[in-house]
């Protein structure tokens, strides 16, 4: 046939009219039917009347597409066995959607003055082809392929055509940038633009007002649009419930992802400029009964790491933490809630070590910092890349420090235990309220109390608190409920002072800006390794350490409460009443 191995810019005229053939020498000629097999057919047909098609089919001799083939080839539509995709103009996908594209199988493959020539599995749907000439305001011209091959068609141009609308995305921010807030996307016509912008000035608005979450919950009637600020969620608008399909599909345009896909969950990442600052969003997108909830975890890659104390640490823990960090061999967990500065403790921990003459790996997932000097590995489940055969693999490498970014399992446990105690410093986040659970998490997951007391040199537990906003704190008079709140066994220092958040333009009326660390620092003392091999409970471990002078979560958030960096009602949102325990 004229119409075999030609490309996407090369489609053959229409074919000469094989009408005169039989279906069956049609079949024999253009598709693996034998000679056997159709003779078979045909003494069915002859004894149970019937389309000789179907009976093939029944036969399992030929596939249904076979049928359509040699159909279109008698009347003339070309066959195209190959299309090579890669010429195929991605702008022409533009305007069809890729669900329409995927349930009715068309593919568009070049455009003239006059006409579209749109490849279909199947060329006899009068009622496509019409749609096709409202979306492209052409006369159609259609050739025939395989569902297998417009498929795999319809993915490349598709996903080209996405990473270039992406590509552009700086652009469009920079023109966008005088957006005080989001637009009625209502008003808007059926072209994208306004689309948009409407998420360009959603994420430069939580950018602006320092939000670390956007959260996009669709409701019955509405979606809801939301910030966490300072770790406290607070509601920003409200938009109608049928601008959310758009807004999730542009959102998921510019992460990559499959936005014919709204049945499964869905992650993926967002890299783009803001005013010539690099913003990385992760992305997450999650079915619920109205939609899809979408949440986007926004971090500003400045690439500079805090140091210990500009993070909020101090005094002896502070002098602990540093002290911990020259060892050359042993387990440091700095445990915690997520959002909590965990992960960044860690990377101002590495940033202090980091020299030329240590050798440091991370095993991260993701990576959110990048150090020069440290190489990093990010975690990838779908090819088995776990933080356990991550593990196990630098461990050949001949690292002084290993930081893994979070111990889940027994096996990640185990190993980085294992690490320590054949020379190597290692760092980890668990998922405790405070420093003294560590050890019975740890025994849980299965790990034998006997390598945690050999292995483990200390826990830091932290949390993160506001701090209050220094153009509009007022200054606060105890009374008998705020003495209520802070306890009745709290000794409050005579040159204690106390503020109120009140709220201004500078922190967006929320009375408070930015965070700052609390936190406590268990050190692994004989009587607290005795502890653990007797595998005592938290709360023992813990009236062994404050005995021994440790500064809990809470005398640390009351210092800074003291000294008014911090709020009585702050400070009793961020610690929980049970970590009295112990004091």
């Amino acid at each position: 046939m004229a119409s075999e191995g030609k490309n996407a810019l090369e489609i053959p005229r229409s074919a000469p009219s094989l009408v005169k053939e039989k279906i069956g020498e049609l079949l024999l000629k253009h598709t693996s039917l034998t000679k056997e097999q159709l003779q078979e057919a045909l003494d069915i047909q002859s004894r149970e009347p019937g389309l000789l098609g179907d009976i093939l089919m029944r036969k399992n001799y030929i596939h249904p597409h076979d049928i359509i083939k040699v159909a279109a080839l008698q009347v003339g539509i070309p066959f195209l066995h190959e299309v090579k995709v890669d010429e195929i103009d991605s702008q022409l996908v533009r305007d069809l959607p890729i669900n329409y594209a995927k349930m009715h199988e068309v593919i568009p493959l070049m455009d003239t003055n006059f006409q579209t020539v749109v490849a279909m599995s199947d060329p006899f749907r009068p009622h496509v082809i019409g749609d096709l000439s409202s979306i492209f305001k052409k006369e159609i011209r259609v050739v025939c392929m395989t569902p297998l091959k417009i498929q795999d068609a319809i993915n490349r141009v598709y996903e080209r055509a996405n990473r270039n609308l992406v590509e552009n995305l700086d652009q469009e921010f920079e023109e966008n940038l005088d957006l005080d807030g989001p637009i009625d996307i209502l008003d808007a016509s059926a072209d994208e633009a306004p689309v948009i912008r409407f998420v360009n000035s959603i994420i430069f608005r939580a950018v602006k007002e320092r939000a670390s979450d956007i959260h996009i919950e669709p409701y019955e009637r509405d979606t809801v649009y939301r910030f966490r600020v300072n770790g406290v969620m607070q509601e920003v608008f409200r938009q109608p419930k049928k601008t959310h399909a758009a807004v999730s599909s542009r959102i998921k345009v510019m992460a990559k992802l499959d936005i014919a896909e709204k049945r499964l969950p869905q992650d993926g990442r967002i890299k783009i400029k803001i005013a010539g600052k690099d913003i990385d969003i992760r992305l997450s997108t999650t079915p619920v009964q109205h939609g899809e909830r979408i949440v986007m975890r926004v971090l500003e890659k400045n690439n500079t790491i805090l140091q210990l104390d500009q993070l909020g640490f101090e005094g002896k823990t502070l002098r602990d933490l540093e002290e911990l960090s020259q060892r050359k061999h042993g387990v440091l967990y700095v445990t915690g809630p997520t959002g909590h500065g965990k992960t960044t403790t860690l990377f101002a921990i590495l940033n202090r070590i980091n020299n030329p003459d240590k050798m440091i790996i991370t095993v991260e997932d993701p990576v959110e910092y990048e150090i020069q000097g440290i190489s990093q590995i990010q975690v990838n489940s779908k090819i088995n890349l776990t933080f356990g055969t991550a593990l196990r693999s630098i461990l050949r490498q001949n690292p002084d420090v290993v930081m893994v970014g979070e111990t889940r399992d027994q096996e990640t446990a185990e190993m980085a235990i294992n690490a320590s105690l054949t020379g190597h410093f290692v760092l980890s986040t668990l998922h405790t309220n405070d420093a003294s659970s560590a050890s019975t998490r740890l025994i849980d997951m299965g790990v034998q109390p006997f390598l945690i007391s050999s292995s483990l040199v200390g826990v830091l537990a932290q949390r993160l608190i506001r701090v209050l906003c220094s153009e509009c704190k007022r200054l606060l008079k105890l009374n008998d409920f705020h003495r209520n709140l802070l306890g009745a066994e709290t000794t409050i220092p005579q040159d204690a002072i106390f503020f109120e958040p009140v709220g201004c333009v500078k922190c967006n009326e929320s009375g408070y800006s930015g965070r700052t660390n609390v936190a406590e620092m268990l050190l692994i003392t004989d009587e607290i390794r005795s502890l653990i091999l007797k595998q005592a409970d938290a709360s023992s471990i813990k009236k062994m350490a404050v005995k021994q002078g440790m500064v809990t979560l809470r005398t640390h958030a009351l210092s800074k409460v003291f000294r008014g960096i911090t709020s009585i009602d702050e400070m009793v949102r961020a610690i929980n009443d049970d970590e009295k325990q112990g004091e």
